[in-house]
């Protein structure tokens, strides 16, 4: 084996964990595979002769990669629509595929990818290196630019904001499954106190749009509000599919056989407590949904 066939084999035992950091600071798996092509590309220009332990250095040039596609992504928007959801890992309903399983650890759900999205870069990946993958402070201090000390209060301002914001699923899949699909039978017979009974009180419902016209961020609150919403689009002749979304119960509907949204649930306390879905049609198109045909 000559030395490139050695490093890209060496890459290759580490490719799993550096999607998993970029998808968790991306929330986008097409931009993740994009910044772990490009640390490989970095790697095989690189003098490695000071690298020492690689998995740590690959781990470092990846972060490094996703913060200043954050920013890069930050100064692109000219009119904010509020926080982004994120693209889901969609997967059939019967099992994640195993390619996913990594990406998924730690129960990486769409809410909780929402929540990330409402730090700042800087926090996003302090938090995400430390919390997620133990990455000491003073590893992701010159990735910030900032002391080892500033670096923990960015991971401890973000920690705080998750605990906050986010709570996870506390329903096994099936519990949710059958929520999931209550639910949407609910919505498609029109019956709102059928769809009430199965929702949290507080639920809340957030919708991305996407840019442009009829576009913009959506938040819906309360059991009455979002039953209502169900049933407005139930109206609109959608054909709708069960789905593990980010690996849990949720649904992709699609309209006139293209896909029109993907949506994750999160169950607690024996009823719906979030709604998050992606309906932004230049980012659906990204999504590989054919893992849902047949």
């Amino acid at each position: 084996m000559d030395e490139r066939d050695w490093l890209a084999a060496s890459f290759e035992e580490h490719r799993s964990r550096l999607r998993a950091v970029a998808y968790r600071m991306l929330g986008s798996l097409s931009e993740a595979d994009d910044a772990v092509q490009e640390a490989w590309l970095r790697l095989s220009r690189s003098d490695r002769s000071d690298v020492d332990n690689l998995g740590a250095w690959l781990t470092t040039v990846v972060a490094r990669i996703s913060l200043n596609m954050l920013r890069s992504r930050a100064t692109r928007r000219e009119e904010p629509i509020g926080v982004r959801v994120p693209e889901p890992i969609v997967d059939r309903a019967e099992g994640v595929d195993p390619e996913h399983e990594a990406l998924l650890a730690d129960s990486v759900g769409l809410a909780l990818l929402v929540v990330l999205e409402m730090l700042s870069p800087p926090e996003r990946l302090a938090f995400v290196l430390h919390d997620m993958f133990a990455v000491p402070f003073d590893e992701i201090a010159p990735i910030v630019g900032r002391s080892p000390e500033a670096a923990r209060q960015l991971a401890s301002r973000a920690r705080r904001r998750v605990q906050d914001r986010h709570a996870a699923s506390d329903a096994d899949r099936d519990t949710q499954r059958k929520l999931v699909q209550a639910f949407l039978a609910a919505s498609r017979d029109g019956d709102f106190d059928a769809l009430v009974a199965v929702l949290d009180p507080d639920v809340v419902l957030r919708a991305d749009l996407g840019p442009g016209p009829g576009g913009g961020w959506r938040e819906v609150r309360g059991a009455a509000a979002v039953a209502g919403q169900a049933l407005t689009y139930s109206r609109l002749g959608l054909v709708i599919k069960p789905a593990l979304v980010n690996g849990a119960a949720g649904a992709v509907s699609t309209f006139h056989g293209e896909p029109f949204s993907v949506g994750g649930f999160t169950v607690r306390g024996g009823r719906i407590a979030e709604i998050d879905i992606l309906a932004d049609r230049e980012r659906l198109r990204r999504l590989d949904l054919t893992i849902l045909d047949g």
